[in-house]
């Protein structure tokens, strides 16, 4: 079995210690192979912020990571940093690779940096971006369940959230579908919320659409508070073919006993 932790928009700099020190212990007790960060790591992309949130995800002590950055781990009032050296502190931190990818026999994750410089909140997949990843999926082993991380939502829950979807997203959940994704993973809009997402004429092909809440911080919604997502990869033993089962499920942090827990679980199956 793998474990996978997907964390989004922490914004150290606006992080709860209690929150913080409630998901440490989360992942001490549930120790999960991979740390899927879906960006908003720092809420002003200063370096005593991103000092902060690596200092956190080396206390975690988990074995891998995928990490891409989202529209607040880029300076917004710093404009010549902004304009000339976007990444620059993300990658002190978080190293080069702005769209790192993880694999193992049961798993493949492919980042993807949906950010601009030339964008304040929106985001953007280019075409180019596109077809890397649909070809990186194509060549994927049928046996691992796929999954594409990014910071801006490809789905949202509702119409009156359409304006946080990332630009580009019906093109790359097209290919991305066909090539053989499972899910893309997400945030920024601090919404938890994981849906299907079948289009007419491909209903034997579903592509999940998994979105995280705010981990850490106190910028939460009125209708959800901190969360993280679990997502358990499990090979099953009941033929040949290798059927896999991906359990997804959202924690909550729990102000009565000050932990997160377990709210609600969708088992997905394929062959």
């Amino acid at each position: 079995m793998t474990l996978l932790l997907h964390a989004s928009d922490l914004h150290f700099g606006t992080e709860q210690p209690q929150v913080v020190a409630a998901l440490e212990r989360l992942v001490a007790d549930q120790r999960p192979d991979v740390l899927l960060l879906s960006g908003d790591v720092t809420q002003r992309a200063t370096a005593a912020q991103f000092a902060a949130a690596r200092t956190f995800i080396d206390r975690l002590q988990v074995p891998a990571m995928v990490a891409v950055p989202g529209n607040h781990d880029i300076p917004l009032f710093d404009l010549p940093r902004r304009v000339f050296n976007p990444y620059g502190r993300w990658r002190q931190a978080f190293g080069d690779d702005l769209e790192p990818v993880f694999e193992n026999a049961a798993v493949l994750v492919i980042g993807v940096n949906s950010t601009r410089r030339w964008r304040h909140v929106q985001g953007e997949i280019a075409d180019l971006q596109v077809a890397r990843v649909a070809q990186r999926l194509a060549a994927a082993s049928p046996r691992q369940w796929k999954l594409v991380v990014l910071h801006q939502p490809v789905a949202v829950p509702r119409p009156d959230e359409d304006h946080n979807l990332v630009r580009g997203y019906a093109k790359a959940v097209k290919y991305w579908r066909t090539a053989g994704a499972d899910m893309v993973l997400a945030g920024h809009n601090h919404l938890p919320w994981a849906a299907p997402l079948v289009t007419t004429g491909d209903a034997g092909r579903v592509i999940w659409a998994v979105n995280a809440g705010t981990a850490v911080s106190h910028r939460v919604r009125p209708e959800a508070g901190n969360s993280v997502n679990m997502i358990r990869i499990t090979e099953l033993a009941d033929g040949a073919a290798g059927a896999r089962q991906a359990l997804i499920e959202r924690w909550d942090h729990q102000a009565e006993g000050d932990a997160f827990a377990c709210v609600a679980q969708r088992e997905l199956r394929r062959r």
